[in-house]
């Protein structure tokens, strides 16, 4: 049942995906605003699918803690599944994203008429500029930002190292930090076919004010909420050791070959 299911969403995802991302181009004349709205009704029609095709609920806690105004998102990634979702979730938002995703057949084409931040990852201290630089005017233009600190998709249980460029993004623009927890990677790993059905809970933190503090001790508050929100839902994908002052497997292993 679970081939099943998965196979038929990978049709669906066939079918839909390159309408939206041929008619996403065609919107390259309109204001940004009106380009975000059509590109992103994807997805909500695919999260459609994803709860009553593949059986993937979810539930929100802490939805009282999204601040009126825009904000930088800095969240946990473990799949494809939250680039969806908290768009259906948060207000307009545009992600961090590599550069060589806009060239991907059909979805890149449509993603690149999406306001957004694309950067070159390859560029070192010069994408962290380029963080900043299309952040604030996104910020600007009402969007909220969403970053991954670790950079890359985790499996549930593991952390890497959060990366400041988000927390940085806010410091600058003024703007608050929204932290984010959950564990879709539960059901829906990364480069998975196979998606298991179940309920992700998604948890909201309260926002942190960027005013008066240094951007890494935010960037540590941020990281402590995220990882001890983990810790407190999803036990089971955790050692009993307590967070602070211990690392992971992945964190050790990064510890060994930096050195």
């Amino acid at each position: 049942m679970i081939f099943l299911r998965s196979f038929l969403f990978a049709i669906v995802l066939a079918i839909v995906t390159p309408p939206y991302a041929i008619f996403g181009v065609l919107t390259f004349p309109f204001p940004p605003w009106v380009r975000h709205r059509i590109i992103t009704s994807w997805a909500p029609l695919v999260m459609w699918f994803v709860w009553h095709l593949l059986g993937i609920r979810f539930r929100v806690i802490g939805k009282e803690n999204i601040p009126a105004g825009p904000a930088v998102i800095l969240s946990k990634h473990q799949s494809a599944w939250e680039t969806m979702a908290l768009q259906v979730i948060f207000p307009p938002l545009c992600f961090v994203l590599k550069r060589e995703l806009l060239k991907v057949p059909f979805f890149g084409w449509g993603l690149a008429q999406i306001p957004g931040i694309a950067i070159d990852r390859s560029a070192g201290k010069d994408a962290l500029a380029q963080v900043v630089e299309q952040g604030r005017a996104r910020l600007k233009e009402g969007f909220w930002v969403v970053v991954f600190p670790e950079g890359t998709r985790v499996a549930p249980g593991t952390t890497r190292r959060y990366k400041i460029g988000g927390t940085w993004l806010a410091k600058r623009a003024g703007v608050p930090i929204v932290p984010v927890a959950h564990n879709a990677g539960e059901f829906w790993r990364r480069n998975a076919f196979l998606k298991r059905p179940g309920e992700i809970v998604v948890s909201i933190g309260p926002p942190i004010n960027v005013k008066g503090e240094k951007t890494e001790a935010l960037n540590t508050r941020a990281e402590e909420w995220i990882e001890g929100e983990m810790r407190r839902l999803f036990p089971h994908h955790y050692s009993t050791e307590p967070l602070t002052g211990k690392m992971t497997a992945v964190e050790r292993e990064e510890g060994q070959n930096q050195a």
